[in-house]
């Protein structure tokens, strides 16, 4: 029997062992389904915010400032393989961030490697703090004598450098600091990061973010199988008593020195029985409240216990993909743009720069590329192609 589609004609799509409900987007109806068929097409005024070919506008820019990382996750990083990609000056980096503000980017990250390794970069966030978003939140452009958005600039770092840099970093604009945390015992955290007491470290830079004005921090944990998945309830117990938001990360296979298999994968639907099967305290009852989401691009689905105390987010890019409302892009290190963490192909954004191409033309280069932006990934389906970069050196 055939898959019933949905409301917006979406069909289910099976997996590999994950049936999955994915909401894909669909073509702009003037556009051919096929992004690559509109490369030639003169670009959009400047006076249209970035759209990738299926309608969707791009408002989330994921920047990597470094490809250099302190710690060797065994589900990231190899212990052998440092860094495999050069690093911009700030300015060039400064420069992009601006182009891609001028489109209709409302969100920068700024990612790495560890991005806290780069000097320059509290002169950086300060830079990007005197930017303000070109579009108003219904679309429409943001003239001059309007009181246009500040930018939202925010942070992924694996915390063992936070503690000193926190204030600094608030002061200079940033906005929200997320800490990439997959254990909290100090003996599983060590056997992942592979560098003794860090666990110590990371702690006390969760909490002097949390002071600066960070918070509420949040906490990403990627799951693995058999490996750190006994975490889960301890994890729930952290954003209760520290007051962040802890988001659980389904393994993907973006690893250097860790072959990807479904059966690592620890589910949604499984962390979601065991958080609702687990009781914060006596006074507590069990399970979870869902929470609505902040945004239709948002990753996570968020989730509260009984007492609205502690928030837990599920990111599920396996088992429940959220690639139809997707507003992402990345830069590299090295000035590359990517459309997806799983494209085969890179788009050299900073050759353009050095090949001494004007703001005009490079604004051009990149809603060209936007309109190469893929539909969907195809994680678990047959035929299926790791990315030609890995995870750490994309940026997280």
């Amino acid at each position: 029997m055939g898959s019933r589609p949905d409301a917006a004609g979406r069909h289910p799509i099976v997996r590999g062992e994950f049936a999955i409900a994915s909401l894909l987007p669909l073509p702009v109806a003037i556009l051919d389904a096929s992004p690559t068929a509109v490369d030639e097409r003169a670009p959009e005024p400047s006076t249209t915010r970035l759209r990738d070919s299926y309608g969707r506008a791009i408002t989330d820019l994921r920047i990597s400032v470094t490809d250099r990382c302190n710690y060797k996750c065994v589900y990231c990083r190899t212990g052998n393989e440092g860094a495999q990609f050069t690093e911009l000056p700030i300015a060039d980096y400064v420069r992009m961030v601006r182009l891609m503000v001028s489109l209709g980017i409302e969100k920068v990250r700024l990612t790495g490697g560890e991005p806290l390794l780069r000097s320059g970069l509290v002169e950086m966030v300060a830079e990007l703090g005197q930017l303000r978003a070109a579009f108003n939140p219904d679309g429409t452009l943001c003239s001059a004598g309007d009181a246009c958005r500040p930018l939202d600039i925010a942070l992924t770092t694996n915390g063992h450098l936070l503690e000193s840099l926190a204030q600094p970093l608030a002061d200079a604009g940033l906005n929200r600091v997320t800490v990439s945390m997959d254990a909290v015992d100090s003996d599983t955290f060590a056997r992942i990061t592979r560098v003794p007491r860090s666990y110590e470290r990371v702690l006390a830079g969760v909490r002097a973010a949390q002071a600066a004005g960070l918070g509420p921090v949040k906490i990403n944990c990627v799951l693995l199988r058999g490996f750190n998945d006994n975490q889960i309830e301890s994890f729930a117990e952290f954003s209760r008593g520290e007051g962040v938001i802890v988001r659980f990360i389904e393994f993907m296979p973006l690893e250097e020195d860790r072959t990807w298999k479904p059966e690592t994968v620890v589910p949604m639907d499984e962390i979601l029985t065991r958080l609702n099967g687990w009781r914060p305290s006596c006074s507590v009852p069990a399970g979870l409240m869902q929470l609505p989401a902040n945004a239709a691009s948002e990753t996570a689905r968020r989730y509260t216990f009984r007492d609205g105390v502690g928030e837990i987010g599920v990111i599920a890019p396996v088992s429940h993909p959220f690639c139809g409302h997707c507003s992402r892009v990345r830069i590299t290190s090295d000035g590359s743009i990517r459309t997806c963490l799983f494209s085969q192909s890179d788009h050299d954004l900073y050759g353009e720069m050095r090949r001494g191409g004007t703001d005009e033309q490079l604004a051009a280069y990149i809603r060209r590329v936007v309109m190469k932006k893929e539909a969907r990934h195809h994680i678990g389906e047959p035929g299926f192609e790791k990315p030609s970069r890995n995870m750490v050196h994309i940026g997280g």
